[in-house]
């Protein structure tokens, strides 16, 4: 079986954030070990500057690379990314499966991430030119992740 591995800046806050990250992370457990790693988000004024926004990305970076597996297949989510179909990243995780013991998804904080985390990762994904709350971000890329194993699997789940 397959680890997957959630890499996050920041907590969840909202209840009901919480409660859909936990029912994903529940159907997970039928096709992967799960786990997710909340990595502290550096604190910033109100209206940071750019170089204090960049001291902390760089801060934020360190953290997430210090956490991801070496040997993982490491997708970094960032707006610049490659957008996939459902189909599509259901066919990236069965390739990363086939080469990897480990896949490992990282969500930056709201500044995004640190380019040498970028440069870290083996696949730059976008879940859409929209912009998301990056905690929202979280249940949204669980529940493609699981839609993806559904499609794997061949279940109904995916219509």
């Amino acid at each position: 079986m397959i680890n997957v591995k959630l890499i996050t800046v920041g907590n969840l806050k909202e209840s009901y954030l919480k409660d859909a990250e936990a029912e994903y992370i529940k159907r997970l457990g039928a096709f992967c070990r799960f786990e997710s790693i909340q990595l502290k988000e550096v604190k910033l004024p109100d209206s940071p500057s750019q170089s204090e926004i960049d001291a902390a990305l760089l801060s934020e970076g360190k953290s997430i690379i210090g956490a991801m597996g070496q040997r993982a297949y490491k997708i970094a989510m960032c707006v610049e990314g490659k957008q996939l179909p459902s189909e599509g990243l259901a066919s990236l995780i069965e390739s990363a499966t086939d080469r990897h013991s480990e896949i490992c998804f990282v969500i930056g904080s709201s500044h995004g991430l640190h380019e040498s985390v970028k440069k870290a990762c083996d696949y730059r994904l976008s879940v859409s030119q929209l912009t998301f709350p990056h905690q929202l971000m979280r249940v949204i890329l669980l529940e493609a992740i699981y839609r993806g194993f559904n499609i794997i699997k061949g279940t109904k789940y995916h219509k």
